[in-house]
């Protein structure tokens, strides 16, 4: 075997090893190591959670002294940063590594190529960029943040086989069936946070937590409520709920008194500007505001109007649609209001990814074309 084809096998090894921390990294990326020396595994470890060991550290107590000399994979740069944990570059160097082999270097402008570098001088040999683009996708959502200062934005509905979320009263509950729901479970336990509109929280109070599933930690839930009509008993702030609320810049006594109420509940509050002629908030500055509290991956859960805000602002990476077998005619609510007329030519783009059977229901995986392209998945 080449020594192209061992990286590849055990650059491989590492990105599955570094999915283990999809639910518990954030802010951090995912991220795992294998140190192997003379033909043998010596070390593997992975990122198990943020402010914990990062994955070389892990590597690196493992194997001890079987290091010296060895080779370390690992899926993304080593940091040479002081953050919660040690420079992870000083310990594959005091640990005599003599190869780093990399899928790729960090967006962090913390690091961007610097522990590269560090690593060059300190005389060990860097490879980097085996199977960059797969590494890449993985931590889309972390590349997605770093690289554009927003969030990588999923936005989930259900439906029925003609595409209505509710009847025409509203009344929606249940669409789709026990299976489909756990899978919903599963998607949130993946998030830096759960968004949804203050139009859902009055009119279905939901928790819009992580339930049914295991999970390391609960996704902060985010409401977009530009008139702070948010009851302060609602469910979403209660309990475990991590909840935040998105209000726009616009003050009064009345307003600053509601906020102070729900901080005093625990409740975080971010203040980003109105779209000018209206008291809609502009989505790409909530996104922009996000991003700043380390939020990787938004996951849009929200009602037509609302979605269809985020679709029609070109503002969704990627779309997880569930369908059931059930058809509720033209009177009943679709699944996204725009604010204009859209021609034909100027539709939407995304590009479907999967289309798979959850229990009795179906799920459709689509994506944006332009990130697709970015990440090289076309």
């Amino acid at each position: 075997m080449s020594f192209e084809d061992q990286d590849n096998l055990l650059m491989q090894e590492v990105l599955a090893l570094a999915e283990r921390g999809l639910t518990s990294t954030h802010p951090n990326p995912m991220v795992a190591c294998i140190i192997m020396n003379e033909g043998q595994k010596v070390g593997v470890g992975y990122h198990s959670r943020a402010g914990e060991p990062h994955a070389e550290r892990m590597a690196l107590l493992a194997a001890g002294d079987n290091a010296r000399g060895g080779t370390a994979y690992i899926n993304l740069e080593p940091c040479c940063h002081q953050g919660r944990t040690p420079p992870c570059t000083d310990a594959l160097i005091d640990a005599g590594i003599s190869r780093v082999v990399a899928a790729m270097s960090d967006p962090n402008p913390l690091v961007a190529g610097g522990g590269f570098e560090l690593l060059t001088a300190a005389g060990i040999e860097v490879i980097s960029g085996v199977l960059e683009d797969e590494a890449r996708w993985l931590n889309k959502a972390f590349v997605t943040r770093m690289t554009t200062a927003k969030p990588w934005v999923t936005l989930k509905s259900a439906a029925t086989l003609d595409g209505r979320t509710a009847a025409h009263n509203g009344e929606s509950k249940w669409i789709t069936g026990d299976a489909a729901r756990t899978h919903v479970q599963h998607i949130r336990a993946a998030a830096s946070a759960v968004l949804t509109g203050i139009g859902t929280i009055l009119a279905d109070d939901p928790k819009l937590n992580v339930r049914l599933v295991d999970h390391a930690r609960q996704p902060i839930r985010v409401v977009i409520d530009a008139k702070l009509e948010i009851p302060l008993n609602a469910k979403i702030i209660g309990d475990d709920s991590n909840c935040m609320v998105v209000t726009s810049i616009e003050t009064s006594k009345q307003k600053l008194d509601k906020i102070a109420e729900l901080e005093d509940l625990g409740v975080e509050i971010a203040r980003v500007k109105a779209l000018e002629g209206s008291d809609r908030l502009d989505l790409n500055d909530v996104l922009v505001e996000l991003a700043n509290w380390q939020f990787n991956h938004v996951v849009v859960e929200a009602g037509a109007k609302l979605s269809g805000a985020f679709i029609e602002a070109n503002l969704i990476d990627e779309l997880v649609l569930f369908y059931a077998g059930s058809i509720l005619g033209d009177k009943g609510r679709g699944m996204f209001d725009f604010n204009s007329s859209v021609n034909f030519s100027d539709r939407s783009e995304f590009k479907i990814r999967d289309v798979k059977m959850v229990g009795g229901d179906f799920c459709v995986s689509a994506f944006r074309q332009q990130a697709l392209q970015y990440f090289g998945v076309l």
